[in-house]
């Protein structure tokens, strides 16, 4: 049978390895930003912000919810952690992750409607005021195109500025596999969006803001990378961001001193 993608043609996105390089990232990122309050003033006059969103934008981990919903949750789980910790590859956990669940298009349109991801507090007058300043807003995403969708539409960010992952159905709706040729399914995939990104726009100053490995890993070629704990704090991360928050609340605090 025929495997399509779901939610239409595929669109350029991407991902990285989860192992993260620390060292590394800290010596590329401290050629320009050193202290909190640099990036902290980089925040303030970035052109675009980049948000991760399972565990960022939303409470929850998407695969983790859609794992629940398929009976598998406990496996995936666990999985999930690994990934998002950087132990492991990103695209080797989430094809492991998905031949688990091995979902239908009926059970991943079952969970939108029945269990829709849950904003995070603050998220959306965070959005918003970035949107009345002119920033230019991304959502840049492991998870899947279909639920991050959802969510971009109830921040009133366009549906062109996601990135995310997509699962494959044959026709008859059964799974198929996922679309491995999506940036966000290979390492360094989040970076090469960011990079894409300021060669279309031209941007300059952009921020990736995010709970997990890959997200720290897009800083370069993000000009910054501000860690999110609000709704789950991952050591690694928040001991090598330079900003690590734990409420959009203070992301808000620093706009108001523009």
């Amino acid at each position: 049978m025929e495997a399509m993608a779901l939610n239409g043609e595929p669109q350029q996105q991407s991902l990285f390895c989860l192992r993260s390089p620390c060292l590394l990232y800290h010596r590329r990122c401290n050629q320009t930003m050193t202290t909190q309050s640099q990036t902290q003033e980089m925040f303030r006059r970035a052109e675009a912000v980049c948000f991760d969103v399972d565990s960022t934008v939303i409470k929850e981990e998407g695969i983790d919810e859609l794992a629940k919903f398929c009976g598998v949750g406990d496996a995936v789980t666990e999985m999930t952690r690994n990934a998002m910790g950087g132990s492991v590859t990103f695209k080797k956990a989430l094809s492991e992750r998905l031949s688990i669940i091995r979902c239908s298009r009926e059970q991943v349109n079952k969970l939108i409607t029945d269990h829709p991801p849950q904003l995070t507090a603050g998220i959306k007058e965070l959005v918003d005021r970035l949107h009345e300043r002119n920033v230019k807003v991304f959502l840049i995403s492991g998870g899947f195109r279909c639920i991050v969708e959802h969510v971009a539409t109830q921040l009133d960010i366009p549906l062109d500025h996601v990135y995310a992952n997509r699962i494959k159905f044959y026709f008859n709706g059964e799974y198929a596999g996922f679309d491995d040729s999506q940036p966000t399914a290979e390492s360094g995939g989040k970076g090469r969006v960011i990079n894409m990104l300021k060669e279309q726009y031209g941007f300059k100053t952009v921020v990736m803001i995010g709970d997990g490995a890959t997200d720290l890993e897009a800083c370069p070629p993000a000009s910054a990378f501000i860690g999110f704990g609000g709704n789950v704090v991952r050591p690694q991360i928040k001991e090598r961001s330079l900003w690590y928050v734990t409420s959009f609340g203070e992301l808000l605090k620093e706009l108001e001193k523009i």
